[in-house]
C-alpha cells in the first residue's frame, strides 16, 4: 500500500494511536516501527544510486531500544500479574506462562491483528516473525515512555493475557514427570504421598481401552484421571491434582482486572526493570 499513491505515513501513525485509544509521542511511535534491517537495507540501495556518503546516511534511529524496554517492562509486568493470581504455581510454571505470552509465535499473531505489519519499515516482505515481535514491544517500550507504567500494563494485560483463554496449564508448562512434581509438592504440605488405584476401566479387551485412576491421599481421593494405558490415566490424574493445588484449574474464576492490584504490579515491573 505504501508504494500507491495517496499514502500518508504520517496519517497512518496518528491513525494507529487513535486505533489503539492510546497516547504516544508521534516521534517515538515513528522510531518503534523503524527496524535496523530497513535502515541498512536503505543505505545499501542509496549507495548503489551512486550518492555521496552524507545523503547515503538515515538520519534515523532503529527500535532495538525501545524494544529491549517494551520486552522487559511486559515479562517483568506478566511475572508480577502471574504471581499475585496464583500464588501457589511455582516459578516454573510462571516462567512457562510467561515465555508463552511473549513468544515470537503469540506476539506476531497479535501484532498481525493490530496491523503492526502495514507501518513496520523493514527489509523484507512479508515482515517475518521475529521483526514483527521485535516491532510489537518496541510499541509498548513507545507507550511506556508516553504514558507511563500504568497505561503499558493495563494494555499488555488486554492484549496479552486474554491469549490463555481455553489453554490448559500443561500445555504450555511441559512437565516430564507429573507424579514426580506432584510428590514433591504435597510433602512441602507435609501430605503423605498419593496411592493411585483403578476407579474404572472400559473396553479392557479392546483395541481402544480406557482407564480411570483415582489418587489417595489418607484414603480420600484427591484427583481422578482418564488414560488409554494405565501410566498415561495415572499421569492424568496428577495433572488434575496440580491443576487443583496451583489453583489454575478449567473451572477457575476469570482474570481480576481490579484495579487496585494492576497498579501495585506496574509499580512491581518499573522497580524489577
Amino acid at each position: 500500500r505504501s508504494e500507491k499513491p495517496g499514502w500518508d505515513y504520517h496519517a497512518e501513525i496518528q491513525a494507529f494511536s487513535h486505533r489503539l485509544q492510546e497516547k504516544f509521542s508521534l516521534d517515538l511511535l515513528k522510531t518503534a516501527f523503524v527496524n535496523s534491517c530497513y535502515i541498512k537495507a536503505e543505505e545499501a540501495r542509496r549507495q548503489e544510486l551512486g550518492l555521496d556518503r552524507e545523503t547515503v546516511a538515515l538520519n534515523l534511529r532503529d527500535n532495538s531500544k525501545l524494544s529491549e524496554q517494551g520486552m522487559s517492562f511486559s515479562r517483568s509486568y506478566l511475572t508480577q500479574c502471574f504471581e499475585g493470581a496464583y500464588p501457589d504455581l511455582p516459578a516454573k510454571g510462571i516462567g512457562a506462562l510467561v515465555d508463552f505470552l511473549t513468544s515470537q509465535e503469540l506476539i506476531s499473531y497479535v501484532a498481525q491483528n493490530l496491523s503492526v505489519q502495514d507501518l513496520t519499515l523493514c527489509a523484507e516482505f512479508p515482515v517475518p516473525p521475529d521483526v514483527l515481535q521485535r516491532t510489537f514491544f518496541a510499541v509498548i517500550g513507545a507507550l511506556l515512555d508516553s504514558s507511563g507504567p500504568e497505561k503499558t500494563g493495563i494494555f499488555v494485560r488486554d492484549f496479552l493475557i486474554p491469549q490463555l483463554i481455553g489453554k490448559d496449564l500443561f500445555e504450555i508448562w511441559k512437565v516430564v514427570n507429573p507424579m514426580g512434581l506432584l510428590v514433591e509438592e504435597l510433602t512441602k504440605r507435609n501430605i503423605s504421598s498419593p496411592e493411585p488405584r483403578i476407579t474404572r476401566q472400559l473396553g479392557v479387551s479392546t483395541v481402544l481401552p480406557l482407564y480411570f485412576v483415582g489418587l489417595y491421599c489418607d484414603k480420600k481421593i484427591i484427583a481422578e484421571g482418564p488414560g488409554e494405558t494405565l501410566l498415561a490415566a495415572e499421569e492424568e490424574a496428577a495433572r488434575v491434582a496440580l491443576r487443583k493445588l496451583y489453583g489454575y484449574t478449567e473451572n477457575r474464576r476469570p482474570w481480576d482486572y481490579s484495579k487496585p492490584k494492576q497498579e501495585q504490579t506496574t509499580e512491581k515491573a518499573i522497580s524489577s526493570n
